[in-house]
C-alpha cells in the first residue's frame, strides 16, 4: 500500500473516532466512560467510537458486531480488554496471525500479521444491541474501510448473524459481487464475492464460548481456512 493509501486509512480511523451521528450511542458510551466499572476505576476510558485495528495492507478482515462497553469502549481498540477479545486473540495467536495471545491495552505491543479487525457499528451499544437504524447509519464507515482495503483484501471472517447482515450490503456498496438473494448466515458458511472469500463464524461472545456452541478449535479452523484463502502463511 502506498503512502497516500496509508494516509487515507489513518484519516478514516480519525474521522470514525470523532463520529457523533447516533445520539443514543453517544450518550451510552460517554455515560459508561464516566461511571466506569469498579474493576477499572483507575482507567481513563476511551469513550468514543472505536476504529479498526491492524495493518493497512491486510489480506484478511475480521468483522465483529460492536465494541464492548468495558472492552473497546474502555481501551480504544477493537476486541481489547474483554472476554470475547480474549478468545479471538488467543485463536489468532494459535494460528500464527498475532504476535501474542492477549490484548489488554493499546500499548501492550500486540501486532496482527496480515489481519485487520473492524465492526459494522463502532460505538458500544446498550445491551450489546445496536438498532437497525444505528447499524445503517454506521455502514458508510465500513464501506469506506472496505474500499481502502480492497487492493490487498482477499478474505473476510464475519462473527455472528448481526455482523453478517450488516457486512453483506457493505461489501456490495464497496464493489464486490454479493449474490442475490443474499446468502444466509451459518457457522462455516463460505461465499465467493468475486475475488474475496467471505466466511461465517459464530460470534466469540461469552454466551457462545461458555456454552460450547463455539469452541476454540472451531474458531481456529475458520481462521485457518480464511488465512489460506487470503494467501497468508
Amino acid at each position: 500500500m502506498d503512502d497516500a493509501s496509508l494516509a487515507r486509512l489513518a484519516e478514516l480511523d480519525h474521522r470514525v473516532s470523532a463520529c457523533r451521528a447516533c445520539p443514543r450511542l453517544v450518550a451510552w458510551r460517554e455515560e459508561v466512560a464516566r461511571t466506569k466499572r469498579a474493576a477499572f476505576a483507575d482507567w481513563t476510558y476511551w469513550g468514543r467510537p472505536v476504529p479498526g485495528f491492524g495493518p493497512p495492507d491486510a489480506r484478511l478482515l475480521i468483522i465483529g458486531l460492536a465494541p464492548a462497553a468495558h472492552g473497546g469502549n474502555r481501551t480504544g481498540r477493537m476486541f481489547t480488554g474483554d472476554r470475547s477479545g480474549d478468545v479471538l486473540y488467543q485463536a489468532l495467536y494459535d494460528v500464527g496471525l498475532a504476535s501474542q495471545p492477549t490484548s489488554v491495552s493499546t500499548g501492550d505491543g500486540l501486532e496482527l500479521y496480515g489481519v485487520r479487525v473492524t465492526s459494522p457499528v463502532h460505538c458500544a451499544p446498550p445491551a450489546n444491541k445496536p438498532t437497525p437504524e444505528e447499524r445503517d447509519t454506521c455502514r458508510p464507515w465500513l464501506v469506506e474501510e472496505l474500499r481502502l482495503l480492497r487492493p490487498t483484501l482477499r478474505a473476510a471472517v464475519v462473527l455472528g448473524a448481526f455482523g453478517w447482515q450488516a457486512a453483506l450490503p457493505a461489501f456490495a456498496d464497496a464493489g464486490w459481487a454479493v449474490p442475490r438473494p443474499r446468502p444466509a448466515f451459518a457457522h462455516g458458511a463460505r461465499v465467493d464475492l468475486g475475488g474475496l472469500d467471505l466466511l461465517g463464524c459464530f460470534h466469540v461472545s461469552q454466551r457462545n464460548t461458555f456454552t460450547g456452541r463455539l469452541t476454540p478449535e472451531m474458531l481456529r479452523e475458520v481462521l485457518r481456512t480464511a488465512a489460506k484463502a487470503a494467501g497468508l502463511p
